[in-house]
């Protein structure tokens, strides 16, 4: 093969590997008309970079996460995709990536510095491709991992992903319902209740299971009232519940906007108790019983 026609193969692989943040298979190479000789004479000259088995950096490596994570999914094969820990880091449903790095593919694999899980469900509903990634989707991500995260940060993931409009209640239900099995499925199950409104903080999730434990009604989160979502609202009560922390009201501005919320809201009959993380903590008991009294004197006929 001339000089030419290898510059010209070149151009292509590296237009490949622009689409794969830098990475390019041994397969790609031999199907852009690449030789073996030149992929030799590529790596001894540095312009070729052994990522994983198969898996080339061309020019640079880099070391990323999302580069990394991209090589992972070349290195497993046709129909693998990044999955569990490594795909809910990728959507941004937790805060860190960690290593070693997670893939699924349909047949077993084995790569050194990954690891892999074979998936005969894993469908063509349960994967996306996101920031160029093949990637498992943020409801599937959140099934997989579910068995070994913490009810309360798996609550605020699923929360804040349907918040954001990346998990929604039907693809979630049908995701459920496929995989019945599926060791993830009763802590989902445990936690998501598609008549409710998803929380927007921890602080709420709290609040909620606060209510339960201590045999309060069950109240209805982030409702809409007079114009505004409130925290917690107590329907037949007419009773608000705002859950206040320091750091969100501590401004003159945000100060005077809560207490013109809440005279808006006593203006059409609905009462405001405003609750902090800090007295939920110190004495979860005394509140319990205090704003049950209130709700038991707002529940009486007029």
């Amino acid at each position: 093969m001339g000089k030419r026609e290898n510059a010209a193969i070149w151009c292509k692989i590296s237009l490949v590997a622009h689409r794969q943040y830098g990475h390019i298979t041994r397969i790609q190479l031999f199907a852009l008309g690449a030789e073996r000789g030149a992929i030799t004479s590529w790596i001894r000259a540095g312009r070729l970079i052994r990522v994983h088995a198969g898996v080339y950096a061309v020019g640079v490596r880099r070391h990323d996460w999302p580069a990394r994570a991209a090589a992972a999914v070349l290195a497993c094969g046709d129909g693998a995709a990044l999955s569990h820990g490594s795909a809910a880091s990728l959507w941004g449903l937790t805060a860190r990536w960690s290593e070693p790095l997670e893939v699924t593919a349909p047949r077993e694999r084995r790569r050194p510095g990954i690891v892999t899980h074979r998936a005969a469900t894993l469908g063509p509903r349960d994967t996306r491709v996101h920031l160029g990634i093949q990637v498992t989707s943020p409801a599937r991500a959140l099934l997989d991992i579910a068995p070994r995260t913490a009810i309360r940060g798996l609550t605020r993931a699923l929360n804040d992903a349907r918040h954001e409009g990346r998990i929604h209640t039907a693809s979630l239900n049908d995701l459920l319902d496929r995989n019945p099995r599926h060791p993830g499925t009763p802590r989902l199950l445990s936690i998501f209740d598609p008549a409710r409104n998803p929380t927007r903080s921890g602080l709420e999730d709290d609040f909620l299971a606060f209510a339960a434990r201590y045999g309060l009604p069950t109240p209805i989160v982030n409702a809409p009232l007079n114009g505004v979502i409130v925290d917690v609202l107590f329907p037949e009560q007419r009773l608000i519940v705002e859950l206040d922390g320091w750091e969100f009201h501590s401004d003159r501005q945000t100060f005077e906007a809560d207490r013109e919320r809440d005279a808006a809201a006593l203006a059409t009959g609905h009462a405001t108790v405003r609750i902090t993380w800090a007295r939920l903590e110190a004495d979860p008991a005394g509140e319990a019983a205090r704003l049950g009294r209130i709700l038991s004197d707002r529940s009486r006929p007029s």
